[in-house]
């Protein structure tokens, strides 16, 4: 068989294409791969940071953090689930500390500038400001809520998300936290609380409320529940 320059030409021609395009490839999936890594490491480093940030606020006050890990992306997401975002209105979240609960509630459609996010440490406050520029962040105590509120709430809310450790206070505390906060909303409308305990965290007794309790969120460490309490009609 006879091969001409132009066929060498071309058969050479052919080769480079071929390495090019492996070459190509290859630097793509470099480029793919490194852009995993760096992503992979950007969340690990917030995620010890926020844990960081949360021991730290442990310490300070035992108390009112109450967990020394944020709550889990599994654990948020079975607290937003319970919120309708169909629904006109503003939306409180008490003790949102890094903001895992409040990314939860804008996947699930509640926009950003429908949050209003009571938490008492101010350095969890400047954080959450910096993460969520278009939420009302409000410096102060959850549990005088209608005062920490005053003037940040021009209509009642459709729903109430609470990581508050309602546990470490007592009885009577969280009662009255619960009966401060149902005015705040419209009719019907949950107030959502998470636990790690066995036994409803608002006492239920004369409370007048209904309430429904979810499966354990075993991905959360520990695991832990979701109580939904609403009024009863």
């Amino acid at each position: 068989m006879r091969v001409t320059a132009a066929d060498l030409v071309d058969s050479v021609a052919e080769a480079r294409l071929k390495v090019t395009a492996v070459r190509y490839k290859v630097e793509s999936e470099v480029r793919n791969t490194a852009e995993k890594v760096r992503s992979r490491f950007s969340e690990a480093k917030v995620k010890l940071g926020d844990e960081a940030r949360f021991i730290k606020s442990w310490i300070d006050n035992p108390l009112r953090t109450g967990s020394v890990t944020p709550s889990s992306p599994a654990l948020a997401r079975r607290m937003a689930s319970f919120v309708d975002p169909e629904l006109p209105g503003p939306v409180i979240e008490i003790g949102p500390g890094t903001g895992p609960v409040t990314e939860a509630l804008i996947e699930r459609g509640i926009a950003e500038e429908r949050l209003i996010l009571v938490e008492y440490s101010p350095e969890f406050c400047a954080l959450l400001r910096e993460r969520f520029p278009r939420a009302t962040v409000v410096q102060g105590d959850a549990y005088a809520l209608s005062t920490t509120l005053a003037g940040h709430l021009d209509e009642k809310a459709i729903a109430l998300v609470s990581s508050l450790p309602l546990a470490t206070r007592p009885p009577a505390v969280r009662a009255a936290l619960a009966r401060e906060a149902f005015p705040l909303l419209v009719e019907g409308a949950p107030f959502i609380q998470f636990t790690y305990s066995v036994i409803s965290p608002v006492p239920r007794k004369g409370s007048g409320l209904k309430a429904f309790v979810s499966d354990w969120v075993l991905r959360n460490i520990p695991p832990a529940r979701v109580w939904v309490y609403r009024q009863a009609r």
